[in-house]
Formats: structure tokens, C-alpha cells, sequence
């Protein structure tokens, strides 16, 4: 599905954007057939409350949206979306009350009602449409709406139609869409190459493991994105309970998020050399399955213990990382549905990232709150090192003791980056109900952040 505005030569209904401390002055103005007409259908302009005022001949000539007051707004991600999601069919252009600040964030709210996942059954969005307003840019806007719609749909997606196989046919279809070059390293070729960690992760499967790399740009600094595509995790061998399970379709929301920012990236001809490498595999039980008490050899030859082989996409994660601080990029970005522990420090609406760089800290900051896209910082506290050292390998993959869950898998990425700058975000990559601009299901996090902050974190 393609996410669009309407045409500006179609007939459109104008739409008055209305908060509440606002009405009474906007009825002054009215006709008193109007401000009968708004009165009795009970409008107050409450937040996502609409009323259609009809014209001489019954047909709407004006539309009217609540936008409610600034504390409500507070609350909502996309207030205007609540609107738009009960406004009839038609298309329908902003006449006034719209904050010009907050114009690009509500169409993008609007854009995003439109999305629905209707691979499997049939699906139904939101039916009004906008006409972008005048100095909004439609087409960054568009772009935007289209890389959330493809994260979404690759997360939505289950594993039985989402498999390495699948994933990798994804990235395909994207680079030939913007000319990039797409490669993959796949099964015993892993091992062949020095990716041990991924084959080893994904051996059991039936679908191969294999290591995906989509390259594009020839000039200007280089961004490395690194996403774990874990298209279906059981646990392995410390297999999950089935609650715990039943979500882990989505445990290549990271991949999913990369291919987003990459869409954007390309879509918007950045001026810099993209690097995509995500690490595709299953975590399945079967008998040549990785153990407990296993030590694995990673590419950057550091060693791991495994005391838990559901904290596989650290592995997985590794060996890419590995490869792609070898490139000498100017920026690393790791993206992975990574740990509950983020989920029970954030929520689900906030993305945690972690960077040395208090600099792009900063600005992606700055960045989550213009973007709609909210992000928070959490430390490389390495005081934590030690927890994650066992003494009979380099490294654990799963400390005990179950305190600060996301920093340590933070700090375990990290040995795998030398030199190169290195940003991480553990996201969750999922919606647990709906919103306004926000269906229950797959969702981007931190691409449109990064998006924005990208030209102030690489001097673009």
C-alpha cells in the first residue's frame, strides 16, 4: 500500500482546526446558522471530535476537528490523526487552526491513519484524505509515511512468510528500487567467511542463516546500519514459555527499522555512503542446536560463553558489528527488539539508545521530539563491564543475576566496535494497541530521529 496525500485539483472539503479554549471565538465569526448548527450537534472541540456543517444543498461545505486542549494534546502522538480516523470519506484541506510548527507532525499523523495491514484479511484505515497543506514538504512527508509502512508490514508479517529467505528478498527488492547493490553470505559460506556466530544461531532452522549487505552512495561520510533479523525466535534450547513467545515474529524489528532508515536515506538522496548489514536467522530447536555452557569463537575473535541461548541477537549482532567496524565508517547504528529489560526501564513507546557521543545524544534528542519520534538515552555504565566477564571466556552472553539487562547487552555490543563511533537502540518495535496514526502491530522506532539528527551526527 502507498501512503499519499490527495491531489490538490480534486475538490476537498475545508477542514477548521479547532482547540477547545478556542471555539467560542470561532463561533463569533459564524453565521447564527452555524453556531445553531455546531451548538446542537454538541461539538465542544474536544480532542478528536468532528462535525460536518452542510451547505445550501445538504452537501458538507465546511468540516470542523476538535484539537482539544494542550494537555490532551500532551498525551496523543498525533492529535489531529484522532480526528481523521472518524471524518467520512472525501478529501479535506486544512482552512485554518493548525499551528504552522505543528503542521508537518499532524500530516504525517494523517498519512499514517491510512495504513493497514491487509495481507491476510481485509483491513480498514482511516477513509478521509488530505491535501497537503502549503509549506508543508509533501514529499519528505510521503517518503516518511512509506518507509513506516515498510517496517510495519515486514514486522506484521509472520514467520512462516517472514523467514531468512524472505527478509533477504525484502532487502533485494529495496536496492533495486534505489539502484543499491544487495549481496549475502549464506549457510556453510558463514563459516567459510568468519561469521561463526551467526551460523552457529542459525543452524537448527531450515531456512539457511546468512549474513545480508546492501551498499549505496559513493560519496560523502560513511553510516553503517547493522539490524538484527531474528525472523522467529523460540528460545532454543532455553526455550520461552508460549506468552513469551507469541510476539516473536517481530523479533526482526531491528532489520525491519535498518531497511526503513535506509528507504528514507535513498528516497531523500542523502549525501553519504549507506552500509546495511543485517545478520538473518532463525532460533530454532533441533538437535544440532548451540547449548548452554557452550564457548563460541566470534569474528572478532573475542570468545562466549552461552548460558542462555535466548540472548541470541547479541551473538548474531556481534559478528556484523565486527564486520563493519572493519570498513572504518564514520558512524555504526545498531538497531534490535534486543531486551525485555528496555521494555520494563521505557515502556513500549519510548526507544532507549545508548552512545559515547554526548554530541549526537543531543541532537537525536532534540530530533525524537520534531520528529514524533521519541527516544532517551541510557549509559554505557561500565562499571557493569565485569558483569559481563565469566572468567572461563571473554565474554557472557547472558549475565545473571537479571539486573540492568539492556546496559549489559549494551556494553556486550560495544567490544565488538573498535574504533568506529557506535550508537545502539534496543527498541520493541511494536504498537500493543491502537493510536491514532498507530495501528495495533509493527512499528518503526528511532528511524525518523535519526533521520533528522543524521545531518548534524555526520556534518551532511
Amino acid at each position: 500500500m502507498t501512503l499519499s496525500f490527495a491531489s490538490r485539483s480534486d475538490p476537498s472539503v475545508p477542514l477548521h482546526v479547532i482547540a477547545q479554549p478556542d471555539l467560542d471565538t470561532w463561533l463569533s465569526s459564524q453565521s447564527d446558522q452555524v453556531t445553531s448548527w455546531v451548538r446542537a450537534s454538541g461539538f465542544t472541540a474536544a480532542l478528536g471530535q468532528v462535525v460536518l456543517i452542510p451547505g445550501p444543498e445538504g452537501t458538507p461545505e465546511h468540516a470542523l476537528a476538535g484539537y482539544g486542549k494542550s494537555s490532551g494534546r500532551a498525551r496523543k502522538r498525533f492529535p489531529l490523526a484522532t480526528a481523521a480516523l472518524d471524518l467520512p470519506e472525501g478529501n479535506y484541506h486544512i482552512a485554518s487552526g493548525l499551528p504552522d510548527d505543528a503542521l508537518a507532525t499532524e500530516c504525517l499523523g494523517w498519512l499514517l491513519t491510512r495504513y493497514a495491514f491487509d495481507r491476510y484479511a481485509s483491513q480498514s484505515p482511516a477513509k478521509a484524505r488530505l491535501v497537503a497543506p502549503e509549506g508543508v514538504d509533501a514529499a519528505r512527508i510521503e517518503v516518511l509515511a512509506n518507509a513506516e509502512a515498510l517496517i510495519r508490514d515486514l514486522v506484521n508479517t509472520p514467520a512462516s512468510d517472514m523467514g531468512p529467505d524472505q527478509l533477504h528478498a525484502a532487502a533485494e527488492a529495496l536496492a533495486q528500487e534505489f539502484d543499491a547493490v544487495c549481496e549475502v553470505v549464506r549457510g556453510a559460506a558463514l563459516l567459510e567467511q568468519n561469521f561463526p556466530l551467526i551460523h552457529t544461531v542459525g543452524r537448527a532452522a531450515a531456512q539457511d542463516p546468512r549474513l545480508i549487505e546492501m551498499n549505496w552512495g559513493s560519496a560523502g561520510p560513511k553510516l553503517t546500519l547493522v539490524g538484527k533479523g531474528v525472523c522467529f525466535d523460540t528460545g532454543g534450547l532455553n526455550l520461552k514459555p508460549g506468552n513469551s513467545m507469541a510476539l516473536m515474529k517481530k523479533d526482526m524489528g531491528g532489520a525491519a527499522n535498518v531497511l526503513g532508515l535506509a528507504r528514507m536515506i535513498m528516497a531523500l538522496n542523502l549525501p553519504l555512503q549507506l552500509r546495511v548489514l543485517i545478520p538473518a536467522v532463525e532460533n530454532a530447536v533441533a538437535g544440532d542446536a548451540f547449548r548452554p555452557g557452550d564457548i563460541l569463537t566470534s569474528r572478532k575473535g573475542l570468545t562466549v560463553e552461552i548460558n542462555n541461548t535466548d540472548a541470541e541477537g547479541r551473538l548474531v549482532l556481534a559478528d556484523a558489528l565486527a564486520l563493519a567496524d572493519e570498513g572504518a565508517p564514520d558512524l555504526v547504528i545498531s538497531m534490535a527488539t534486543l531486551t525485555g529489560a528496555a521494555r520494563v526501564a521505557l515502556g513500549p513507546d519510548l526507544a532507549p539508545f545508548y552512545t559515547d557521543d554526548d554530541n549526537a545524544a543531543g541532537a537525536l534528542a532534540l530530533a525524537g521530539q520534531q520528529a514524533a519520534d521519541p527516544v532517551w538515552r541510557m549509559p554505557f555504565h561500565e562499571p557493569y563491564e565485569t558483569m559481563i566477564e565469566p572468567g572461563i571466556a571473554d565474554l557472557d552472553n547472558a549475565p545473571s543475576g537479571g539486573f540492568a539487562g539492556s546496559i549489559t547487552a549494551a556494553l556486550f555490543l560495544r567490544r565488538f566496535v573498535g574504533d568506529s563511533r557506535y550508537m545502539h537502540f534496543d527498541i520493541y518495535s511494536w504498537q500493543p494497541g491502537n493510536a491514532p496514526g498507530r495501528t495495533k502491530g509493527g512499528l518503526g522506532q528511532g528511524p525518523r530521529a535519526l533521520l533528522t539528527a543524521l545531518p548534524e551526527m555526520l556534518d551532511l
